[in-house]
């Protein structure tokens, strides 16, 4: 058998896996709560070990809106945010989405500025709603829902994934202040200085720390860096086990320049912009750098992202 049919066959079984576990996790009467949430442990679990295959092209955004548990969708809701317009922001977000992924050609075609436009304006309005005045629209929001109106299907899919990953999973890194994202800074340096003291000591001596050279992939989980398809296989990841472990991906990344930022008088030149994402590396140095953190520090990396209570 040649490479490319050993290769076919690979894919043809995880997709089998992916395909017998998706038609189990199906609500219905019959499944608890309890079970579902077995099946979500397997389903991280194919994650982890496979990725999720590009075909058949409806299974991403199945799994992703599985493990959002995003369910019941309100196309009433979604379209009334959308008729009211312009939100109070419109301006900062009209600016910011002429920027997003504008060198991705493939994101710009089947996204383009429109789409993330209204999402964005929705999301102001729902927030502006919900009480929340002072929080309609930060830095890097943009980034953040640009995966999702690239995945989905829908705007109103797409809406809803981006309102529950932000409301539920990181609603610090929306503050007005960027607090949890300030706080993954914090916790870049000092999980650097856990899992390789050398290498932190070396960027520290050049007065290099995480709030200058890693806050764009903090602030974005990673989306700033290229290639998208690369992206997707991250926040694959990053949504079956939190977005907390983008910090660890954000090491991950810089350890694989170790020995370039070490050899260098200059780290900043090659930390100024990342080498191009290439997933399953950073995930695989990420997954070992779990048993790196003592427990304490870890429970401060999956709180920073939504416990408004800071010890650290």
């Amino acid at each position: 058998m040649g490479t490319d049919a050993h290769a076919h066959a690979r894919v043809s079984k995880e997709r089998n896996k992916y395909n017998e576990l998706l038609s189990s996790v199906k609500r219905t009467e019959r499944v608890s709560d309890i079970e579902i949430e077995e099946k979500l442990k397997k389903l991280r679990r194919l994650i982890v070990l496979y990725g999720i295959p590009t075909s058949p092209p409806n299974l991403r955004p199945l799994v992703w809106k599985l493990l959002l548990k995003v369910h019941d969708m309100s196309s009433h809701d979604f379209l009334r945010l959308v008729s009211r317009g312009r939100s109070p922001v419109a301006d900062k977000i009209r600016n910011d989405a002429s920027r997003t992924l504008k060198s991705d050609s493939d994101f710009q075609t089947c996204v383009g500025e429109q789409k993330l436009i209204r999402l964005l304006d929705a999301f102001a309005w729902r927030t502006e709603e919900r009480g929340d005045g002072e929080s309609l629209y930060v830095q890097g929001m943009n980034v953040l829902a640009a995966p999702f109106l690239y995945v989905q299907p829908t705007e109103l899919e797409a809406f809803n994934c981006f309102a529950r990953f932000i409301e539920l999973t990181c609603p610090l890194y929306v503050l007005p202040t960027l607090e949890g994202v300030h706080r993954g800074l914090r916790l870049v340096d000092k999980c650097l200085q856990i899992v390789d003291a050398k290498l932190y000591s070396h960027l520290r001596r050049h007065n290099l720390t995480a709030e200058i050279y890693a806050f764009p992939s903090v602030l974005t989980l990673s989306a700033c860096t290229p290639p998208l398809d690369q992206v997707l296989c991250l926040w694959d990841f990053l949504l079956a086990f939190g977005p907390h472990m983008n910090v660890l991906c954000v090491i991950a990344q810089v350890l694989l320049m170790r020995d370039d930022l070490l050899a260098t008088s200059s780290p900043m030149k090659l930390l100024r912009m990342f080498p191009p994402l290439d997933a399953q590396p950073i995930i695989s140095i990420a997954v070992t750098l779990v048993r790196d953190i003592p427990e304490d520090v870890y429970d401060d990396l999956v709180r920073h992202c939504f416990d408004p209570r800071e010890n650290y």
